[in-house]
Formats: C-alpha cells, structure tokens, sequence
C-alpha cells in the first residue's frame, strides 16, 4: 500500500482516483500521521442509488419533484 500526502491527493485528486479505480489503495497522511485509506471497492460492496441530481436544471427544483426523485 502507497503512502500519499493530503495536499498531494488535493492537487492531484483525479490522478488518484483513477489509480483506485485500477486496484490502487493509498494511506493518506497529513504531517507523517495517518488519516485514511484510499482502497477500491469490492465486488460485493453494496452501494445503492438515492437519487440522481444529474439531470436536475440550474436553478434547482421544486421540492415536490425531489420527493419523487426519492
């Protein structure tokens, strides 16, 4: 497992997912101490959709079409 630093994620966050998307896990450190684990998901993690706010135009919408959203 690759030891990153925060700032480094921050900077360069979409080189980093794309690493964990291929099978990469990191530890993130801030000042030499650990503060989480990047690791990719595994085939029987379950993640279910809320909503998909995708589709939802500028200037947001009416509360009435979030609920049916949900």
């Amino acid at each position: 497992m690759d030891i990153v630093g925060l700032k480094e994620l921050k900077q360069n966050v979409g080189r980093y997912a794309g690493l964990v998307q291929r099978g990469q896990s990191f530890v993130v450190v801030k000042r030499s101490k650990p503060l989480f684990k990047l690791t990719p998901l595994e085939e029987d993690d379950q993640w279910e959709a809320v909503a998909d706010f995708t589709k939802v135009k500028r200037g947001g919408l009416r509360i009435q079409d979030l609920l049916k959203r949900l």
